[in-house]
């Protein structure tokens, strides 16, 4: 994604594609992009293998022999280049991938497990990866066309433009070898890390709809939703009230395998709720645990005809959550650097407060949007989605509440907590301010029971942005 913004420098809003869920699905597997560069070697070597054939038979038609003999000589002197290639490309690609996985591991125990998946994610790990497969594949494609004739007259094969071709994906490899291994890098350090995650929770912040309802629920929206959330939990300035969704007539539960409802194919729900005449609301969160029998989709205002029980097909239920329409996701991976750069075996509070750094960028950029029920309308206007989503109180419990109680001991946490804190207090309407200040209040007792030196205290609840600057 590029890094175009608003007005109030967010990513633009984009409208969800048909294959917008697969896309995700796709970045988040390791398998697609060197199967994809696989076959293209394949392609592209029989394109190349086609050139080489043209070439000779025209210097042939033409009569020019020692133009096919000097081809031969250059052919036979990039064979051995080929041949080095084809030798060392497999373990380089083994030793390289090696030492990449071992820092890996070591950046995953140092701030969160579910950083690998920035790895997994990242396109330029896929795309040197890829690289160096075709790399190997077409060295020995290359090889299986030389010729073991040595007379310019008798040859059949002569592969010059394969063995160019094998040459500039060799440069290629080792270009993005240097990017691979500078990423690689910026990955085992934690400001790149935690960025990384803020960028991707923006995007997701980005791409909700404005046109929400905040303070009150939608239709019957709080009625057995499965998740134990009561209206209060949707907080935000807003209008007051939803539209109304008409009575509850049908419950789609889940079938498929138990796991994290990572995503729903928005556009496609909309479609069949728009063609069916109905309302579909989403019961769980995205990020909600289902089992087989859970409720999916609750439909408000017509019957749930036969094409809507395929409706449990555009949910996509996998092991871990994912940031592609998770709200609480990115603040969720923040929250867990910060609190294991607090616990007693790490004792980083540096890290803890350049998490809480973006956890408070990530909070002013929602303080001013509704939160709470998501509607997704079709082309003329009409809610056809119902998606709840975290309320301003649950964002900022999520963000504040673990730090909060582990914090107390370092007083440059607990600074840069107040310093946030704060900052937030003057950013959000007057609706939004009691769980920030409960917090607040919340945080100042536990250093005052904690801290038994009133000079401490007092350092301890100064408020800095830089915790100690």
């Amino acid at each position: 994604m590029g890094d175009w913004k608003t007005t109030d420098g967010l990513p633009r809003r984009r409208r969800h594609r048909a294959l917008s869920p697969l896309r995700e699905h796709l970045r988040d597997t390791f398998w697609f992009a060197p199967t994809a560069a696989l076959v293209l070697v394949f392609v592209v070597w029989s394109a190349a293998t086609a050139a080489d054939d043209a070439i000779l038979t025209a210097l042939r038609d033409a009569g020019d022999e020692d133009a096919v003999g000097d081809l031969l000589g250059i052919a036979e002197d990039a064979k051995t280049v080929v041949t080095t290639i084809s030798a060392a490309m497999m373990t380089f690609i083994g030793v390289v991938f090696s030492i990449s996985l071992v820092a890996v591991q070591m950046a995953a125990g140092q701030f969160s497990p579910r950083v690998v998946r920035i790895f997994v994610r990242s396109r330029i790990t896929k795309a040197t990866f890829a690289v160096f497969l075709a790399t190997f594949v077409q060295s020995l494609l290359v090889l299986t066309s030389y010729d073991s004739q040595r007379d310019p007259s008798l040859v059949a094969s002569i592969p010059l433009v394969q063995s160019v071709l094998t040459l500039i994906l060799v440069g290629l490899s080792v270009i993005l070898f240097v990017m691979y291994v500078n990423s690689t890098l910026r990955l085992m350090r934690v400001a790149h890390v935690v960025d990384l995650i803020t960028r991707e929770a923006l995007r997701v912040v980005a791409n909700m709809p404005l046109d929400v309802s905040a303070e009150e629920p939608v239709g019957d929206i709080s009625a057995g939703s499965g998740s134990g959330r009561g209206p209060g939990a949707s907080s935000g300035p807003g209008p007051g009230s939803g539209p109304d969704l008409g009575p509850e007539t049908a419950r789609i539960a889940h079938h498929g395998r138990a796991g994290v409802l990572r995503d729903v194919d928005i556009a496609r729900l909309v479609r069949m709720a728009r063609q069916s005449g109905v309302v579909l609301r989403l019961v769980p969160r995205i990020g909600d645990f289902v089992v087989p029998g859970t409720p999916v989709f609750a439909v408000h205002g017509g019957p749930a005809t036969k094409g809507l029980r395929a409706l449990s097909f555009q949910v996509s239920v996998g092991a871990e959550r994912t940031f592609h329409q998770d709200l609480g996701f990115g603040l969720r991976q923040l929250s867990d650097i910060a609190l294991r750069a607090l616990s007693p075996a790490v004792n980083d509070p540096t890290t803890a407060v350049q998490a809480v750094d973006r956890i408070v960028q990530f909070l002013s950029s929602v303080a001013q949007r509704p939160l709470g029920v998501l509607l997704h309308r079709d082309r003329r206007g009409t809610v056809r989605l119902v998606q709840p989503v975290p309320g301003w109180a649950e964002l900022v419990d999520l963000a504040f509440s673990e730090i909060r109680g582990c914090a107390v001991a370092s007083p440059q946490v607990t600074r840069r907590l107040l310093a946030g804190l704060d900052d937030l207090l003057g950013a959000v309407a007057e609706d939004r301010r009691a769980p920030l200040v409960r917090h607040r209040t919340l945080l100042t007792q536990a250093v005052e029971r904690t801290v038994p030196e009133a000079a401490d205290r007092a350092f301890a609840l100064h408020p800095d942005r830089q915790g100690i600057g």
